[in-house]
């Protein structure tokens, strides 16, 4: 009896550690480490488990270095997959705080995490426990670091950088001599407005 209660245990603990899979039907890209796909005739969002790529452009900053490059390359790659999968770690939550669905993604049988960090699109990241590919990926970024690639790249990133500065400085004198001239025009109305009522 304790012989058939511990190969039962054995065998549900071996259950409980075998990552899930489940094939989905891609929807839209959003950015570099985040798209949407149908699961169970839903749209939800997808979060790739144990990444993070540079943030793309919002309505009141400038995208990060390298994020262009980073979303494009992911979206390509998720747009031209016949069949994408997505492998739930046992080692992590299934959703993020924002609901997203926290996945490793399979694109045609290739690891799009190990692939973006590889390249240089992105960084390991968010590593709340031991996830199952994340040794990997550490590996594979130490290399990517060594070649100087990408996000890695620190001659681009500041020439990037520097770039975003300068247009920022010309955006502010260009607003700061429009306030000028917005005062001048006020100024001479006012002096027009006073010589008439002075008459």
């Amino acid at each position: 009896m304790k012989k058939i209660v511990l190969t039962l245990s054995i065998f549900l603990l071996f259950l409980s550690s075998v990552s899930a899979k489940e094939t989905v039907k891609y929807v839209v890209c959003i950015d570099g480490d985040t798209f949407k796909v149908f699961i169970d005739n839903e749209i939800k969002t997808i979060r790739l488990l144990a990444v993070d790529t540079p943030e793309t452009a919002k309505s009141d900053k400038e995208a990060d270095y390298y994020a262009d490059e980073a979303s494009e390359y992911t979206c390509k790659r998720i747009k031209q997959a016949k069949k994408i999968v997505l492998e739930y770690d046992s080692n992590s939550d299934k959703h993020d705080k924002y609901d997203r669905v926290l996945a490793w993604v399979f694109l045609d049988g290739d690891l799009l995490q190990s692939d973006l960090v590889e390249n240089g699109y992105a960084k390991v990241a968010y590593l709340y426990n031991d996830y199952k590919y994340t040794d990997m990926l550490i590996k594979k970024q130490e290399l990517a670091s060594a070649k100087n690639i990408g996000v890695w790249n620190s001659n681009a990133k500041t020439k990037y950088e520097n770039k975003e500065t300068t247009k920022i400085n010309e955006l502010d004198e260009k607003y700061s001599n429009i306030e000028v001239i917005i005062i001048t025009i006020l100024l001479l109305i006012f002096v027009i407005i006073s010589k008439k009522k002075i008459k």
